[in-house]
């Protein structure tokens, strides 16, 4: 039930939310901070009670949801299936720690309390059923759901052009969540669920009967014509979607009849529709238009949330979905893919060097990093994809450091303009000191979480036989690149004689800005030791991901 908890407990905080007096305006905030510790700890309970040697599914939970007998159609079925592996525990604690410390930086929130609360609690249960759910529509409508809370945490509670951001990421999002809609029913018309299959054809009475030789039994029967069409039973099930001996003969995603579509395959042309369906969410350029606009729009909470977990469902997709469906498709276009990955990397440095925003600045560096997760997956090397795991969960903490550190100064200058500050080292040192390790983290100083990631992801692409090596050298000015609008921010504002642009001192004395209060350390200093403990002992999540993700590739082995 664990798996369950971490979904339905937010979930029925929402709603218990919504349903308190408007005038409980103290409560609200508390629940959420309730709510997210208890997420916090149950993420925690699914870490230490996770095997590390185990490639499967751990924490399973399987209910019959809808059971729809269509005659000659076959059998309709959609469960309620959860479970966690080695690539998705990481995200779901990373997800359990960014939003109990959103809730703390939305604890100064004072406009529409109830409705904020109930649907940040809303998204968090959303957001950990995309990371658990194993049923491909179980997914999607988590997926979908997401888009409705942080649409209106935008759109309420942003800035002066909210409505435009907040459409903006609605309409993106939404065009890849109807790729992604097309695919799944294509993928549910052309797979069987062996298990109920055998079931209905009458191998075994019940499911708790099978074995593999039962499960070889009724792929065989299926290959060679040998069930009826009213015997097959259609399922979402992502263990069995992944697996080509289950397609349907003569289906339209079967890998050995598939039909030709506008000039290519059926399986390659569903592989792209997938893949920029969870591209737009990475998100890669050119699809990345909308996440600056969402950052630069949103109240630092929703930042905070944005980058450091919702960003990872599209890194998540590529490894769960797109690749694990269409291995054929990854390994075909492995080229091209990595090569999206290192033109984001590349651009996004470039176009963060350019800023005078701090959040747009922060914003389009995670344009770049999240392009390594790209580069690593399309390695299809062990180093490679381990680091993109490991690079999600890196970015997480740290991009949401960096969102808060923005926060800090714009609370109490509504300014975030890099060259309204100068002498903040001075004026601020404890924030200063914090700054510091979340840019040095960031662009990989060794010692901390972010060089670890890139390096691995490196590694991989360098190493890959499906890439050639010139990716990675190109790749590398990503590094570079973070250095240079890191540390040019860094010296702009913290260096030199100390100056606030808007608040400058009529008297001529130094001006005066308060350094950081409790709260903000509460939410600063965990990330960044977060960030340094994982820099300094990776094995915390190699051991989680390792060999998950070695069972994973060999779908990808060149014969």
């Amino acid at each position: 039930m664990i798996l369950s908890l971490l979904i339905f407990i937010p979930l029925i905080g929402s709603l218990v939310v919504a349903l308190l007096p408007e005038r409980q305006t103290g409560l609200f905030r508390w629940v959420a901070l309730a709510i997210t510790l208890v997420e916090v700890v149950l993420a925690g309970m699914a870490w230490a009670g996770f095997d590390r040697a185990e490639t499967g599914y751990q924490f399973l939970q399987q209910v019959d949801w809808i059971t729809l007998p269509l005659g000659n159609l076959g059998v309709v079925s959609i469960d309620y299936l959860v479970g966690v592996d080695g690539i998705s525990l990481p995200l779901v604690v990373l997800s359990a720690v960014v939003m109990l410390i959103g809730v703390v930086s939305s604890w100064a929130m004072t406009h529409r309390q109830k409705a904020y609360y109930s649907l940040y609690l809303l998204l968090t249960g959303t957001i950990m059923g995309c990371f658990v759910a194993l049923d491909f529509f179980l997914f999607f409508l988590f997926f979908e759901f997401m888009l409705l809370p942080m649409y209106f945490l935008i759109g309420l509670w942003g800035g002066p052009r909210r409505e435009y951001a907040s459409i903006k990421f609605f309409l993106y999002t939404l065009l890849g969540s109807l790729l992604i809609l097309l695919v799944m029913i294509a993928l549910y018309l052309s797979v069987m669920d062996p298990v109920s299959t055998a079931v209905v054809a009458g191998l075994i009475s019940d499911s708790s009967e099978v074995t593999d030789e039962v499960i070889r039994s009724i792929q065989s029967f299926l290959q060679n014509g040998q069930l009826n069409t009213s015997q097959v039973v259609h399922t979402f099930d992502m263990r069995y979607l992944a697996d080509g001996r289950n397609y349907l003969p003569n289906t339209f995603l079967n890998p050995a009849t598939e039909p030709i579509v506008l000039g290519l395959p059926a399986r390659m042309l569903a592989f792209w529709a997938i893949f920029i369906g969870f591209a737009i969410k990475l998100p890669i350029v050119p699809l990345h238009t909308w996440l600056p606009d969402a950052h630069v729009e949103a109240p630092t909470p929703v930042s905070v949330i944005l980058a450091g977990v919702l960003l990872k469902i599209g890194g998540y997709g590529f490894i769960r979905i797109a690749w694990d469906f269409f291995p054929d498709g990854a390994a075909q276009y492995a080229q091209v893919l990595a090569g999206l990955g290192v033109l984001s990397i590349v651009y996004g440095g470039l176009t963060a060097l350019a800023q005078a925003d701090l959040k747009k600045m922060i914003a389009y560096s995670s344009v770049s990093h999240m392009g390594f997760v790209l580069l690593g997956v399309a390695s299809l090397t062990a180093e490679g994809v381990n680091g993109a795991i490991y690079q999600m969960v890196s970015h997480g903490i740290l991009s949401a450091m960096l969102f808060l550190i923005v926060g800090v100064v714009y609370d109490r200058t509504h300014d975030r303009r890099i060259e309204s500050y100068r002498g903040l080292l001075q004026l601020m040192p404890q924030y200063a000191t914090l700054t510091a390790i979340a840019f040095f983290g960031s662009l990989g100083l060794p010692g901390f979480s972010g060089f670890v990631g890139e390096l691995f992801t490196l590694m991989g692409s360098f190493q890959s036989e499906w890439l050639p090596g010139w990716f990675t050298a190109v790749a590398t000015l990503g590094i570079l690149l973070a250095a240079a609008y890191f540390l040019w921010t860094f010296q702009r504002m913290f260096f030199g004689s100390p100056w606030l642009g808007p608040f400058e001192s009529k008297s001529g004395s130094d001006p005066v800005i308060a350094d950081l209060t409790l709260r903000e350390k509460l939410m600063l200093i965990p990330l960044g030791a977060m960030a340094l403990v994982l820099g300094l002992f990776p094995n915390l999540i190699f051991n989680l991901t390792n060999a998950t993700v070695t069972q994973w590739l060999t779908k990808f082995a060149v014969e």
